[in-house]
């Protein structure tokens, strides 16, 4: 049923995104991968490197590694040699039946792959209306992960690259401390020295992860401000070792491979969707609803579906206090085009295209880009964007808990949010895939504290 390289000061000043500059002015300490969205194309001297256009024509990339205008390399010229090497071993593994074979294993193995395809029965009965009518809601088990995360897809298969391309060390950033528990689990599997950078906001809200990737051998490094600010410190260490050092991305952004490596290695997401819902009941998916933060778990999900106009694809991003109280991470739906870290997407930012501080109570969500795919299917109107605020979410985490014992992550609650609205126009019968992308335990005492303090 349808239902419609050496350590260098210039490098590091050049590629890595300071907030609260003048991004159109070029000097000391310049922001050139958060440029203005007037003036992107113009005082800032870039290289977007061109790709053979047919090269990932199976993945969905056009010329110049980009989707449609979003993506691409915005990058300094000293780093051009060393994403052509990383781009270059994508394409290896890409085709590599030896790699693949070990990915599959360590994904069935490690990982815990594949993840349940769940009927919700209870919250399903929830959203009945009055005729008891009304969808069925069933919930991809990403959090049943090993280290209770859709990230763990990406960062085994990007260690495996890191440790075939020689690399000794790793350095990643993360927000909610999934993406570097799961990096650092991965590295201490390979062998690979490992740190974390994080923000000290998230630091503080995440205690419980920041312990994991500890104990895992893995070094956390604090950064002043959040998930943004630990992106452009990790990438700072990286761009000072790039011989031997591997940056490992847990979003889809940043500089063409990385937002295609992420989502592909998430595609299993999709796929396993697809032969699941074939099982249950005989066809695919009506509704695909995800949480967007940069993105990777939505397109994950999304990405089997995209040329099927049939199958809707609805991202969720975060009102946090609200859509006009400027404290939210709704960068699709408030944003701006303009590039930072290395691609061209959608942003949150001023009028003098400084970058605005993003907000929401799952902290994993607060980045104030997109990454550039996404950005192409809200252009292309392929995909719908809608928003949930805190308050939404957490009840949501709550109403999850309660009706089916299944603890959501603060950044997955706000898809589950939208059920609410979504649900009374859907037929009856209709089928709907929420992906439950990470567990929620983490999260268990703020959603306490919210509920103390706001009632």
């Amino acid at each position: 049923m349808a239902c419609n390289m050496v350590k260098n000061s210039a490098i590091t000043n050049q590629l890595v995104a300071k907030p609260h500059v003048n991004f159109g002015k070029l000097g000391h300490g310049a922001n050139t991968l958060a440029t203005t969205k007037r003036n992107y194309m113009g005082t800032i001297k870039m290289q977007l490197v061109t790709d053979n256009p047919k090269k990932y024509q199976n993945l969905g990339i056009g010329e110049l590694g980009k989707f449609g205008k979003f993506g691409g390399k915005f990058v300094p010229e000293s780093l051009i040699t060393c994403l052509g090497k990383l781009e270059a071993e994508f394409n290896l593994v890409l085709n590599d039946s030896k790699f693949q074979e070990e990915l599959e294993v360590a994904l069935r193995d490690f990982v815990g792959r594949e993840t349940p395809l769940y009927y919700a029965e209870r919250l399903t009965k929830h959203y009945k209306n009055e005729e008891g009518k009304g969808p069925e809601i069933y919930i991809k088990r990403e959090d049943l992960n090993h280290c209770g995360a859709h990230k763990m897809n990406n960062a085994i298969a990007q260690v495996m690259i890191a440790k075939r391309m020689g690399r000794k060390s790793v350095v990643a950033a993360t927000g909610a401390g999934q993406h570097g528990v799961a990096t650092a689990a991965a590295c201490a599997k390979h062998d690979l020295d490992c740190t974390i950078f994080m923000g000290s906001e998230d630091i503080n809200k995440q205690s419980s992860n920041v312990l994991l990737i500890k104990l895992l051998g893995a070094k956390v490094k604090s950064v002043e401000g959040n998930f943004k600010d630990a992106s452009s410190e990790a990438i700072r260490e990286w761009v000072g070792n790039l011989e031997t050092s591997y940056y490992l991305t847990g979003t889809v952004v940043g500089p063409h491979p990385c937002p295609a490596m992420v989502r592909e290695f998430q595609s299993v997401i999709g796929k396993e969707t697809r032969r699941q819902a074939k099982e249950k009941w005989g066809a695919k998916p009506d509704v695909l609803l995800a949480c967007i933060g940069s993105g990777s778990n939505a397109l994950g999900l999304f990405h089997e579906f995209i040329n099927e106009k049939d199958v809707r694809l609805i991202g969720v991003e975060a009102a946090g206090f609200g859509l006009d109280s400027g404290k939210h991470s709704a960068t699709l739906s408030k944003g701006h085009v303009g590039v930072y870290h290395g691609a061209l997407s959608y942003l949150l930012q001023d009028d003098e295209g400084q970058i605005l501080n993003p907000h929401s109570v799952g902290v994993g969500l607060e980045y104030p880009g997109v990454g550039p795919e996404l950005s192409f299917l809200k252009e292309s109107g392929r995909a719908e964007f809608e928003t949930a605020s805190d308050t939404e979410a957490v009840e949501a985490y709550k109403r999850l808990a309660k009706l089916e014992g299944i603890f959501p992550s603060l950044e997955a609650s706000h898809a589950f949010a939208y059920l609410h609205k979504l649900c009374p126009t859907l037929p009856d019968g209709c089928k709907v895939v929420v992906n439950c992308s990470g567990r929620g335990d983490k999260d268990a005492a703020i959603v306490f504290n919210y509920h103390q303090q706001n009632h």
